[in-house]
Order: structure tokens, then C-alpha cells, then sequence
């Protein structure tokens, strides 16, 4: 038993469509999210870092790069849905993590196993580095929902994205690394923005408002 399956499962990845069953300008493969997650957590970590944190790198980047690997498994299920109820997330995470022991014990040799065990196991904790996971997730998420908003898609469940994207990120601004995004990136994302600028930017504003 080697690790073939592990990485054929990589390729499955980059087939995997995120947010199936809407009609979208640019399309984003779970292989590519995990990538940007991975890129957007290590510049929080550098921030949160310059701040005064300590960061346990090593657990940055395997959250970061394996936090959607089960999804290969059960594949990426459109957001509205999958956090439409508690229990429902709750089933769903069970699901995961059945198969991805059932996976562990038939694919992973048993000298990696305890290390994948960890690396795909649920990431977002409240550790700094799963916290960091948590916002970096949900700035990409927010990222692709403006895309296609500036782009005018028609699907309303973009705004709802970008609503639910921002106000979990805000959840977390005790991170300086969220301070940062709210303060720097995101006036800079919504500059950009055409005709939806005055319409987001008033929608923004709300959302951080209502988190002061």
C-alpha cells in the first residue's frame, strides 16, 4: 500500500467544480481554492506574525492545502445548502470523516496515517492557525462571488456569498490579520467594483457595522 490513491486524488481535485449548479462567468476548481486558501492563509500568517503572534507554520500549510481534500469524497455542495441548519453541517462533517478514516486505513500506509489523520481532519479550530484557515477560506470565497457580481451574473446567490463571506470573516476581528483585510484589502476589492461599487460598498459598510 503506497500512496497513489492519495495523490490520484489530487487530480480528482482539480475536476471538482466549486458552487455546482450555478451559472458562472469563471469557473474554480476545489484544486485551485486550495491553492489560493493556502496562499491568502500564509500572508495572514505573515501578519499576524508581525504582530507579535506565534505562528505554528507547519500547521498553516496543512490546513491550508488539505482543508478540502475529503471533499473528493462527497464533492463541494453548494453553500446555501450545506450551512442551511446546524444539524445538516453536523451530518455532513460526519459523513466526511467516516470516509476519510475508511480511506486512511485502506490507502494511507500506517507509518503516514497518524500524520493524515491530522491533515484531514477538520481545520478550522480555535487555534491562531485555524482561525487564520477560517478567514483565509472565506476571503477566496468572497473574492470568487465579487468576481461574479462585477462581472453582472444573474444569480442572486452571489450577493448571498459575498454576504456570508464577510460577515464570518468579521467574526474574527480580534485577528489583526482581519483588521487588516477590512481596513486595507477589502476599500481596495470594492474599488474596483463598476456598476455594483455603490451597492456592495453600502452592503459592506452594513455588515461592519453591525459587527462594531
Amino acid at each position: 500500500m503506497g500512496m497513489h490513491q492519495f495523490i490520484q486524488g489530487l487530480n480528482d481535485l482539480e475536476m471538482l467544480e466549486r458552487a455546482p449548479g450555478y451559472f458562472k462567468y469563471q469557473g474554480h476548481s476545489v484544486a485551485a481554492h486550495s491553492f489560493r486558501v493556502a496562499e491568502i492563509a500564509q500572508l495572514l500568517a505573515d501578519i499576524e506574525e508581525d504582530n507579535g503572534q506565534t505562528v505554528n507554520w507547519q500547521m498553516v500549510y496543512e490546513k491550508a492545502l488539505n482543508h478540502d481534500y475529503t471533499e473528493r469524497f462527497i464533492g463541494d455542495i453548494k453553500t446555501p445548502v450545506k450551512y442551511a441548519t446546524h444539524d445538516l453541517r453536523k451530518r455532513l462533517a460526519q459523513v466526511e470523516a467516516h470516509m476519510s478514516e475508511n480511506f486512511i486505513q485502506n490507502e494511507i500506509p500506517e507509518a503516514l496515517q497518524a500524520r493524515y489523520r491530522r491533515r484531514l481532519s477538520e481545520g478550522k479550530d480555535d487555534t491562531l492557525e485555524g482561525k487564520i484557515l477560517s478567514v483565509a477560506d472565506k476571503i477566496d470565497l468572497l473574492y470568487e462571488s465579487f468576481g461574479e457580481i462585477q462581472k453582472g451574473n444573474p444569480e442572486s446567490v452571489y450577493l448571498e456569498i459575498f454576504k456570508e463571506s464577510l460577515s464570518t470573516i468579521i467574526q474574527f476581528n480580534e485577528l489583526a490579520s482581519t483588521k487588516y483585510f477590512i481596513d486595507k484589502m477589502l476599500p481596495e476589492l470594492l474599488n474596483e467594483a463598476s456598476s455594483s461599487r455603490v451597492a456592495l460598498t453600502k452592503i459592506a459598510q452594513e455588515i461592519i457595522q453591525s459587527n462594531d
